[in-house]
């Protein structure tokens, strides 16, 4: 699911160089990206529904322990409360654009190393959010594919 939000992400960004007109890139190669994107997000989204219908038979086991030990625990966790799969889904896919929009000013060249470093320290968070929110995502399936 996380992936499918990025790659719909990218093509509402990719829409929007296609439409603007305004973009390093010749036309005809970001339409070609379209193109490729679109039948990626047409295999993603066909993989996690025979995923959601092999899960649902017990075919394997939904999630394995968590080894990461890079960040501080006491940024572990610091998601809110998500009422169901959908809601924390929305979540991850907020969060992603989030993170894309941090990684845009991380590259920026107009400004201050000081300021790039700040930036940094904030993908740090937002990507321990994210994790987070991957995490729970997994726990929710896993408890209602389980029931």
């Amino acid at each position: 699911m996380d992936k499918l939000t990025i790659k719909s992400i990218r093509e509402f960004y990719l829409n929007k160089l296609i439409k603007s007109r305004k973009s390093d890139f010749p036309l005809p190669q970001l339409k070609e990206k379209m193109g490729v994107l679109k039948r990626q997000k047409k295999l993603l989204t066909k993989e996690i529904d025979e995923f959601i219908i092999s899960a649902a038979e017990n075919k394997f086991p939904l999630r394995e322990e968590k080894l990461k030990l890079y960040n501080k625990p006491s940024s572990i966790g610091k998601i809110g409360k998500a009422q169901g799969i959908s809601q924390t889904v929305d979540k991850l896919a907020q969060k992603n654009l989030e993170l894309w929009q941090l990684e845009d000013q991380s590259r920026r060249t107009d400004v201050p190393l000081e300021y790039i470093g700040k930036v940094k320290r904030k993908i740090d968070l937002a990507n321990q959010q994210r994790n987070d929110l991957i995490d729970r995502i997994d726990e929710l399936f896993e408890k209602e594919v389980r029931k």
